[in-house]
């Protein structure tokens, strides 16, 4: 039994590791394949270079955490905000939603609707 951990992380080991490498590989032919051409000014990457920039991309946009969704798409964020949401009042509800309103720019706001009549926009 204990021979077939074994056997089971080496693969496991050997499989990240070319994983790593071929990654690394296609973001370094990337890099070098276009942004010399497309961009002045910017020089061609080293392997090692590329798997820097692989890192600092999980590091800046991935994380480090032990899967997804931990905060916001996790059923208990869900949760949590759907009982805060059914405590509210609907006075409360509304400047909630005002106030992400406000937060996003006016992102969330509902287009007017258009009249097929005559083309207008309802108010």
């Amino acid at each position: 039994m204990k021979k077939f951990w074994i056997k089971k992380g080496l693969m496991i080991l050997i499989f990240g590791m070319a994983a790593v490498l071929l990654f690394g590989w296609i973001v370094m032919s990337l890099w070098n394949g276009i942004l010399p051409a497309v961009i002045t000014g910017v020089k061609t990457i080293t392997f090692l270079q590329a798997l820097g920039l692989l890192l600092l991309s999980k590091i800046l946009f991935g994380g480090f955490g032990g899967g997804r969704g931990k905060w916001r798409g996790s059923p208990a964020w869900k949760e949590k905000m759907k009982q805060r949401w059914d405590k509210m009042t609907p006075e409360e509800r509304e400047k909630f939603k005002d106030e992400w309103k406000n937060r996003c720019g006016g992102r969330w706001k509902m287009h007017p609707t258009t009249d097929t009549s005559t083309g207008m926009a309802a108010e």
